[in-house]
């Protein structure tokens, strides 16, 4: 059963990313009024999330937010389809990073391994998929592996087309010591803005306004490891394209206090979002969690 639906989801995907753009975009179009108008996926969570996050904006403000978000949310998912077809100097094109003399002087000074945090923000898998940007190094992706076995072969094969690996979570801290033990040159590229489980709750910062839980293991593997931390700020110039700009948040995380690094993240991810709200991922269950009261 397995092997019958990875067929049918990889020739639908395949079939679909043979479009040009344009024409996907079309078909992104279309989505928004199945997703959105119809079908309103997950619109009580956008709209609490929204709501919540805004507390200053009217109806009418929150509605157009919301209408540009799930605009923004169709195009992502045929984007992401494209994975299978598009041309590595196309999807270097489309998601542009800006500095990549940033990894490549720190390499040069001697560091190898880098933690990358970034977020649900923009196109998120278009940054993490193409390694040639960079002198001699291998980009691996901290992963969740979905459920559906199916899906979860698919979109393994879209985020390495181009060389990237995976790597799920439950075997980061392995695999990035040893990343260490063999000195290889890699960047490790961590969505820190996912909720934590409840078990792993370590942190809580005030975020969009509300009091949140953060994911703290990044920064963890980063102070054992003393991996350089570096954030991916990324701005979507116009549809269909993106530019990712390095910014360093520790060279030596092991100087830094605890807690440091991911309080700097939060407010840099929450700048980002600031600057253009509809790019978030807003549908995510973000506020699941409430602190404690004794």
């Amino acid at each position: 059963m397995e092997k019958i639906q990875y067929f049918f989801l990889y020739s639908w995907t395949k079939l679909h990313a043979l479009l040009p753009m344009r024409a996907l975009y079309v078909l992104s179009d279309i989505l928004y009024f199945w997703i959105y108008i119809v079908g309103k996926y997950r619109i009580k969570v956008v709209r609490r999330n929204l709501k919540a996050a805004f507390p200053d904006k009217n109806e009418k403000e929150l509605r157009k937010l919301e209408r540009d978000f799930y605009h923004h949310f169709c195009d992502y998912l045929v984007e992401t389809l494209k994975l299978m077809h598009i041309s590595e100097r196309e999807l270097q094109q489309r998601a542009y990073v800006t500095n990549p003399e940033f990894i490549n002087d720190l390499m040069d000074k001697g560091h190898t391994t880098f933690v990358v945090y970034m977020g649900h923000y923009g196109n998120w898998e278009w940054f993490s998929g193409s390694t040639t940007r960079f002198n001699n190094l291998k980009m691996f992706q901290i992963y969740r592996p979905l459920n559906n076995k199916a899906a979860d072969k698919l979109f393994l094969k879209l985020r390495t087309r181009f060389g990237s690996f995976c790597m799920a979570k439950n075997n980061t801290v392995r695999e990035m010591v040893t990343l260490k033990q063999n000195k290889e040159r890699a960047l490790a590229i961590f969505l820190a803005d996912q909720s934590p489980s409840k078990a792993n709750i370590h942190y809580w910062s005030d975020f969009l306004h509300q009091d949140t839980p953060i994911y703290t293991g990044p920064e963890r593997l980063a102070r054992k490891l003393n991996f350089p931390a570096v954030y991916m700020d990324v701005v979507k110039t116009r549809r269909g394209y993106y530019e990712g700009t390095f910014r360093m948040l520790a060279e030596n995380p092991k100087e830094t206090s605890e807690f440091e690094l991911t309080e700097t993240y939060i407010r840099l991810i929450e700048k980002t979002i600031l600057r253009n709200p509809a790019y978030w991922l807003w549908t995510h269950k973000r506020w699941k969690h409430k602190r404690e009261t004794v």
